[in-house]
């Protein structure tokens, strides 16, 4: 049995607890029930309710939530998309998210799978300095897809995004 200021008042019997609880205008709080004997509380169960919630919400709040976002490819992407989905991954995975990545393939192109795998691990590498891939590629139906998580600190700069500002505009030239 422990008093509502945390001293130990030593072993009692659960009639002698209650009436000591109830006597203080208090509840009696089973802490650890699998103890022997049980060690119980004499203390306020809705102030204990109160400051557990508080506890739980701001572990919540503290508690990284991320975002999967997707980028959807096909196999037969041409250099410049390829480059403008890397773009959309890289500011996706710069923010914080997670990345889903998919190779989506139609018709007879399901035969030749390797031309999607080809390109998500040449996605896997252009990402690597800022992303690790969290689910190897593998395919699903008709789908392809790979998972990337960002990486806690970066191994380097993005491959494709320009962080810096953009460069001044030409000085205007007078005529004479």
């Amino acid at each position: 049995m422990i008093d509502e200021d945390g001293t130990q008042l030593g072993v009692m019997l659960t009639e002698d607890a209650l009436g000591l609880s109830r006597q203080r205008g208090l509840d009696l709080i089973e802490v650890s029930p699998t103890a022997n004997p049980p060690v119980c509380r004499v203390g306020d169960y809705g102030r204990l309710k109160y400051e557990q919630s508080k506890k739980d919400k701001d572990a919540r709040k503290k508690q990284a939530s991320r975002e999967l976002k997707e980028v959807k490819l096909r196999p037969k992407i041409e250099t410049h998309d390829y480059e403008t989905k890397a773009r959309m991954a890289e500011r996706l995975l710069i923010d914080g998210g997670k990345v889903k990545v998919t190779i989506m393939f139609r018709g007879r192109e399901i035969t030749y799978t390797n031309f999607g795998r080809r390109l998500l691990d040449r996605m896997a590498t252009d990402m690597a300095p800022i992303a690790t891939v969290e689910r190897e590629p593998k395919l699903e139906g008709k789908n392809m897809f790979m998972i990337l998580a960002p990486r806690a600190v970066p191994t380097g700069p993005p491959k494709f995004t320009q962080l810096h500002a953009p460069a001044p505009a030409a000085a205007a030239t007078t005529g004479a």
